[in-house]
């Protein structure tokens, strides 16, 4: 397991962009149900270009890093995933700005501005059969097995397991934002592809951690 804090966000940043490279046929094979079919091939496009350029990327501290993809991503990944995914880790740069050594509480409190600009981006809330649905009780479960005197391995593998089974406790839920709310009852017992590739993303940065 990475021993430094900027090792660990470099971990976590690698794995998400291997995991949208890895499924871009996938997540877009998802997204062509009731959405627009575009989905994998907008993250893998942006995260591309974040591992192509890896090493002109300021890694002098986890806030420039993560400010850095942002950047990429906002060029590269277009319409509402490039906005909320730019949100998501322009938040999470802004919510370490100054720590060098990150606590489990400032995991999660990154982790929360990351869902906080994704709500702000998109228009979504929990309920929504969106990412979100994924990615807060993720964070949820991450808190609580901390809290609980879990080590951080335990508290991943939580989060990984939590954001699977909400991912696929959505998939009955009516859409009610992006494309698949256009659709309406049609979006019921379809998977939302953020919701998915949240869950993806989430086992793999478990598998890595582990590694």
């Amino acid at each position: 397991m990475p021993q430094s804090s900027l090792e660990n966000i470099e971990l976590v940043v690698r794995t998400i962009a291997q995991t949208s490279i890895d499924n871009e046929k996938y997540f877009t094979e998802l997204d062509g149900v009731v959405g627009d079919g575009d989905f994998g091939i907008s993250l893998a496009s942006g995260f591309s270009v974040i591992l192509e350029q890896w090493d002109t990327l300021d890694h002098s501290s986890g806030e420039s890093f993560l400010l850095g993809c942002a950047k990429i991503i906002s060029r590269n990944i277009g319409g509402t995933s490039g906005s909320i995914w730019r949100a998501a880790f322009r938040n999470a740069g802004k919510s370490i700005s100054g720590k060098e050594m990150l606590t489990s509480e400032d995991v999660v409190t990154m982790f929360r501005s990351v869902a906080d600009g994704i709500m702000d981006r998109g228009g979504a809330n929990l309920g929504d059969k969106t990412l979100l649905d994924a990615l807060v009780p993720a964070v949820d479960a991450f808190e609580k097995t901390i809290k609980n005197g879990g080590n951080t391995q335990q508290a991943v593998d939580a989060a990984a397991k939590a954001a699977r089974e909400q991912a696929e406790v959505s998939k009955a839920w009516v859409a009610k934002r992006g494309r698949a709310s256009y659709t309406g009852e049609r979006s019921k017992d379809t998977y939302d592809p953020g919701a998915v590739a949240v869950a993806t993303m989430a086992e793999n940065v478990a598998t890595a951690w582990a590694g």
